[in-house]
């Protein structure tokens, strides 16, 4: 299968340090490799209405929904672009993550399976200095990937805050040239 990458970048920003470190890790892509990048801030979805026992769930065929349910459906691997907040993912992330859950009851998608044995990444620019303050956005990329039977490929961080300083974390930068060139193991859940 040709490696089909999906990018969901997750900041209220456009070129925001977590996307400019997406960019700079894709850019040592090989040329055949397909990449799509989708802003969730441009593609906003409306808050996740839990309805797993109270409906029949429809499959979203149009609107922002529709197209990232069909972008994530046809990614061999899913990039989360988020920048750290309050040491999680974003809001915008958050809310991608919970459609999943309905995704996981859309009659005819067959979700998790679909997703299994593909890979999830993440990439996150932050503030702080000390990368144990990401823990919790790991946690949430490793273990959701856990769940879904998913490779999970670990999480580039960089350090910035205002718009282009990651740019200037050289150690990040060198990082994001190989960052995409290992081969992941399926994620686990830790004991």
């Amino acid at each position: 299968m040709t490696r089909h990458f999906l990018f969901v970048l997750g900041s209220s920003r456009s070129d925001g340090n977590s996307e400019l470190l997406a960019r700079k890790a894709a850019e040592q892509l090989p040329a055949d490799v397909e990449q799509h990048w989708l802003s969730l801030a441009a593609h906003p979805l409306p808050d996740f209405e839990d309805l797993r026992h109270d409906s029949d769930h429809a499959r979203p065929t149009e609107g922002n929904e529709g197209l990232l349910l069909d972008a994530t459906l046809a990614a061999t691997d899913i990039v989360i672009a988020s920048p750290l907040y309050w040491y999680s993912v974003s809001a915008h992330t958050k809310r991608y993550l919970d459609y999943w859950s309905g995704w996981l009851r859309t009659p005819g998608v067959d979700f998790k399976a679909t997703l299994a044995g593909r890979t999830l990444w993440g990439v996150t620019a932050m503030a702080d200095e000390e990368p144990v303050v990401a823990d919790p956005l790991i946690g949430t990329l490793n273990h959701s990937a856990a769940y879904m039977g998913m490779r999970f490929g670990g999480v580039l961080l960089g350090n910035g805050s205002k718009p282009g300083d990651v740019l200037n974390d050289t150690e990040a930068l060198a990082r994001a040239k190989t960052f995409f060139a290992q081969e992941p193991p399926l994620a686990r859940f830790p004991h």
